[in-house]
């Protein structure tokens, strides 16, 4: 039986929301193709209709989950203490792409890698327009430092096993982010 083209761009877009939130789940290595078409509700088989490897999956994979991240709201402050939450820190499938993916990310071929940095450059736009500084090159600089933080906020408090030094983590950089003068207050 033939599949439309509306079918076929569904189900693509279906794989690649799979696979975004199984690959931030449980790493790129450790999710297998069968896995993600299990997940969108398709056989294994037909994977290769829609990519030509694992690789591309990935990149393009990488690509949906950077771009399908809620938006800043409008100012720092609410964007910081909603990233730096129990509860984001919980949503290892629906959280951040970038503190789930950076680190198998440097191990990737060029697609994944040239997603992440994309990506990447979009986030620090978008933060350089809620941080303060007088010129561009102050508000660049303070949104690198706060994206920085903040990914590695979250990601020192995903990785320790003690719940009251996590909390801490997102806690402590959250107050020190949210009441720094780059923070637009």
């Amino acid at each position: 039986m033939r599949v439309s083209k509306e079918q076929v761009a569904e189900n693509r877009k279906t794989i690649l929301e799979a696979a975004g939130r199984l690959f931030r789940e449980r790493g790129f290595e450790a999710v297998t193709v069968t896995d993600v078409m299990k997940a969108a509700g398709l056989t294994h088989g037909g994977f290769y209709g829609y990519f030509s490897s694992k690789d591309e999956l990935i990149g393009e994979a990488l690509a949906v989950a950077l771009c399908s991240t809620r938006a800043l709201p409008d100012d720092l402050p609410t964007f910081v203490k909603r990233y730096l939450s129990p509860a984001h820190r919980a949503e290892f499938a629906r959280g951040c792409p970038v503190v789930a993916l950076a680190s198998e990310t440097i191990r990737q071929p060029g697609a994944a890698r040239g997603e992440m940095t994309a990506g990447l450059k979009r986030q620090i736009g978008a933060i350089s327009h809620l941080v303060a500084g007088a010129t561009e090159e102050d508000r660049r600089r303070a949104a690198i430092g706060t994206w920085a933080a903040m990914v590695g906020a979250m990601t020192l408090a995903r990785l320790t096993d003690d719940r009251t030094l996590s909390d801490e983590i997102l806690h402590e950089v959250r107050e020190w982010l949210t009441r720094r003068p780059s923070c637009g207050e």
